[in-house]
Order: structure tokens, then C-alpha cells, then sequence
């Protein structure tokens, strides 16, 4: 899913301080005594299914190997905080931590192009070719490219704008969309669900990306004056795009990454579009975090303040093209206005813990420096 793929979608903090983990206790997470553990076992299991066919020595960073990942998930019980307060210990990510989220929206589609239906919604385009960095250079690991060949030279592949204006040959629609800013929030926020007007639905999954920079639009708009950093949000933000249909469209060409999507089925409604570890993402149990510096699969006690506060387990099964640092996360909520709303008003500080199996963090010690 790619983190709602470019989640943190109205501000952008490039900044990344080196941080540690610091053992700490289950008493010590904020929370934990009221939290609920049961959907973050579920999730684990899901992600311990696709941990079972990893090389038992594959590196997961600090976070010992996949073995030691195994072997844990070989004792998984049904009694969710007990396997999670015995099988791990708990590590605080020094610093401040910064929590946004994350949700599937819905569009409107067509399978032909009348009346409103006039946007094309792309699948992966043939001649894209990514790569992964980390499999040229160890420590590029979780980073990634993608361009077109010309010749031999891998170049850009082409930004937002001249995709709307020129299209694409090399890509197949998959549908066509008759809200060309619901199709924008679609892609910023990696995968969603498509009603079909003739009264079907499907999935629409994150399937690739050009490879282009990723420009946050409400920082793009302060920076206009259109909006204020006070009042800056994804309801906002809609309500300017639709307020100003003639600005719209340059104003969403800031961003000059696009997203491509495949179709799959809904198939379980309460869960959410697989996430980069390949599985479905649970409401409240998953989030994303920087694959560069944390393991997939590994489970987080998120502990966030404001008006909204959560203090809750969730599992690494994401990850995005904002989400940077040791101390940054992205909550999935789910599908529906009420996700939506939750997501759209998520910009929290708070703690953020890690829970490492009980060998790994004897091997670690007390303390751990990240990357």
C-alpha cells in the first residue's frame, strides 16, 4: 500500500535526528493496562505468515533475523497481551514522536468514458522499470527508484502534469473516474476502494509510482497563501480544491509524483488494502513506519496526545514516501467517513515503543543506537 503512499500529506518534515531505543517496562507504556492487544495479534499473525518464507538469517536491522522472528511466531497464543507481555520487551524510540494517519477512501468509476467519467485511472505503466537500491548497496536498504530506459539510461519517468496533459500509451486504464481531486486523495493515499456506476465495487491497490519527488499540497498552498499552517487539513484542503476549480489542477501538479493502482477484489470489508509486507491492513492494528530503519512485522505501542488520543498496539506493515525517522508513524484507520475524518485530523506528538522478542533484546542490551 505503500503507506498510504505519500501519507503526511500536508506537511513535510525532512529532518531526521539520530535516535535510541531505551528498554523500558509494559508498566511504563501510557496506556498499556486499558489497551487492547487483540487485533494486533491478529495482525501479527498475518504478518507472521509472510515471515515464515523468509531466509531464516535475512537481517530485520536491530531487530535480530527473520529466525528469531520465527521462532516467535511459532509460540503465538490466543491470549494477546499475555503472549505479547512474556514473548517481548518493550524499548522507547528516544524523542519526540510524530503520529499522522492514514485511510481508504472511496471514488466513483466507470468501465467507459461519458459524461462525467472522464479521468483515466492508470495501471502500471510497461515501460516503468524500478529498482531497489538496497540490492546494489547494503545500506540503501528500503530505498528505492524508478524511471523509464532510454537506451541504456535509466531517466525520469513523467511528472503529474505531463500525465494529465498527454496521458499515457504505455499504461492500460483501468477505469475512469469522474472526480479528478477524488483520484488525487486516492493516490496520496496509496489505495482504496472504486464504486462502479453500474453498482459494483472493487479494490484499487497500490500497484507502483513514477518515481517522481513528493511535494506535500497543503505546504504548497501555506506557502501561496491560500491556507495557514493553523488551518490546514484534509477537509480544508478539499474544501479549497473544490472552491477554486479553475487552480485546482496546477495546484494538485505541484506534486509531481502519481501513483498507479490495480484492481483486486473487496474481499474481507473490514480490513484494508495489503500493505508493503503484503498483507491486508487492520484498522487500529497496522501502521506505517520507515522500512529504512524499522522492521516489517514487528509490533509498536503507539502512545499519542491531543484531542483524539490513542495508546495503543499496532504492527509495522506499511511504510511511505513521507514517513522518515525513528520516531515517525502513520495510523491506518480504515475505510469510511468516520476513518476519514479520524486520518484527515491526525497530526500528533507522543511516545513510540517498539517490542523486539525477549532473545533479540537480550543479545541488544538496555540501550540501542538506530541508524
Amino acid at each position: 500500500m505503500f503507506a498510504g503512499a505519500l501519507s503526511f500529506w500536508w506537511w513535510r518534515s525532512t529532518h531526521k535526528l539520530p535516535a535510541t531505543l531505551q528498554r523500558v517496562t509494559f508498566q511504563q507504556l501510557p496506556g498499556w493496562d486499558k489497551a487492547g492487544a487483540a487485533a494486533a495479534l491478529q495482525s501479527f499473525r498475518r504478518s507472521c505468515a509472510v515471515l515464515a518464507h523468509r531466509d531464516a538469517k535475512e537481517s530485520m536491522f536491530y531487530a535480530g533475523t527473520a529466525g528469531d522472528w520465527q521462532t516467535t511466531c511459532a509460540a503465538v497464543t490466543g491470549d494477546a497481551k499475555r503472549f505479547f507481555e512474556t514473548g517481548f520487551t518493550p524499548y522507547r524510540i528516544t524523542g519526540d514522536a510524530l503520529f499522522t494517519g492514514y485511510y481508504e477512501p472511496q471514488i466513483s468509476g466507470s468501465r467507459s468514458r461519458h459524461g462525467a467519467f472522464q479521468t483515466p485511472v492508470y495501471g502500471v505503466p510497461t515501460d516503468l522499470v524500478s529498482a531497489d537500491l538496497g540490492a546494489f548497496i547494503a545500506k540503501l536498504k528500503g530505498e528505492h527508484i524508478a524511471g523509464r530506459l532510454d537506451g541504456q539510461k535509466l531517466v525520469p519517468y513523467a511528472d503529474r502534469a505531463q500525465i494529465d496533459a498527454q496521458g499515457l500509451a504505455t499504461a492500460s486504464i483501468l477505469f475512469w473516474c469522474d472526480d479528478p481531486v477524488a483520484l488525487f486523495f486516492l493516490q496520496i493515499q496509496g489505495s482504496g476502494r472504486v464504486r462502479f456506476d453500474d453498482g459494483g465495487m472493487a479494490r484499487v491497490a497500490f500497484a507502483g509510482v513514477n518515481g517522481r519527488p513528493y511535494t506535500a499540497i497543503g505546504r504548497a498552498l501555506i506557502q501561496q497563501g491560500a491556507l495557514t499552517r493553523e488551518n490546514v487539513s484534509l477537509s480544508t484542503i478539499k474544501a479549497w480544491l473544490y472552491a477554486h476549480p479553475q487552480l485546482a489542477k496546477a495546484a494538485m501538479e505541484v506534486d509531481q509524483s502519481y501513483v498507479f493502482f490495480q484492481e483486486a477484489p473487496i474481499g474481507d470489508a473490514q480490513l484494508g488494502s495489503p500493505g508493503t509486507i503484503g498483507v491486508p491492513l487492520t484498522p487500529l492494528a497496522s501502521l506505517a513506519v520507515d522500512a529504512r530503519i524499522h522492521p516489517l512485522g514487528a509490533p509498536f505501542f503507539v502512545a499519542a496526545g491531543g484531542p483524539d488520543p490513542i495508546a495503543t498496539l499496532m504492527i509495522a506493515q506499511d511504510t511511505g514516501g513521507a514517513i522518515r525517522g525513528a520516531a515517525r508513524a502513520d495510523l491506518f484507520f480504515g475505510f469510511g467517513p468516520q476513518a476519514e475524518a479520524r486520518a484527515g485530523a491526525m497530526k500528533e506528538s507522543g511516545a513510540l515503543y517498539v517490542l523486539l522478542p525477549n532473545e533479540v533484546a537480550k543479545r541488544i542490551g538496555a540501550e540501542s543506537d538506530l541508524p
